[in-house]
């Protein structure tokens, strides 16, 4: 499928693979900037305000800098009971928090927000998704660390990857919301900027 070049042109602020890969699908050409944004959550900030604030913090550190066009900024925040869970920290951090995250239901909030950096327009939406473990074993544990190592995941879970074996039951109203970046909604937001990825060419 050929690339179509959006105008404005689009940038995604971010420095994570997964999400240069969904935005992929979309069949539109784009630009990758890292944003460099702290990811530390405040003080009694909830996981979806955390990974509202986010999205809209990497969005703007990079539409700051430019003249002209749309901007996708995204967070993904995981909470266990009244734990937010985020990247690992290292193997160590990894196994505890698949440990604790055993037999449990863990929710995933992520973030979008899109700027348009010429006339300062925001939008932003946050999709909700529940997950549902099963009960895993260390060995279990161990294992998939070994095979799919999820440590830029927040939660030291790769979905779309071997981590699906970690689970029971999915429930959310789109896929690739559970991976990174919501496109359902990031398609509709696309569209009141005037971009139809479905329009002919």
């Amino acid at each position: 499928m050929s690339k179509i070049k959006p105008d404005p042109p689009l940038i995604l602020a971010s420095t994570s693979s997964f999400r240069r890969e969904l935005l992929s699908r979309l069949g539109l050409e784009f630009e990758v900037t890292p944003p460099g944004v702290d990811e530390v959550a405040r003080l009694g900030e909830s996981a979806r305000d955390l990974a509202l604030r986010l999205s809209g913090e990497k969005a703007n550190a990079v539409a700051a800098d430019i003249g002209d066009g749309l901007v996708i900024g995204s967070d993904q925040v995981a909470v266990l009971g009244e734990e937010i869970l985020g990247k690992p920290l290292d193997r160590p951090d990894a196994i505890r928090q698949l440990t604790i995250s055993s037999g449990r239901e863990m929710e995933l909030y992520t973030g979008l927000t899109l700027i348009n950096a010429a006339s300062g327009t925001v939008q932003q939406d946050v999709i909700t998704y529940r997950v549902k473990y099963r009960d895993l074993t260390r060995d279990q544990i161990e294992h998939y660390l070994d095979l799919d190592a999820p440590f830029g995941c927040c939660g030291s879970l790769r979905a779309e990857s071997l981590g699906i074996a970690l689970l029971l039951e999915l429930s959310g109203p789109d896929p690739s919301a559970l991976i990174g970046l919501p496109l359902i909604s990031l398609v509709q937001m696309l569209e009141r900027e005037g971009i139809d990825v479905l329009a002919r060419r």
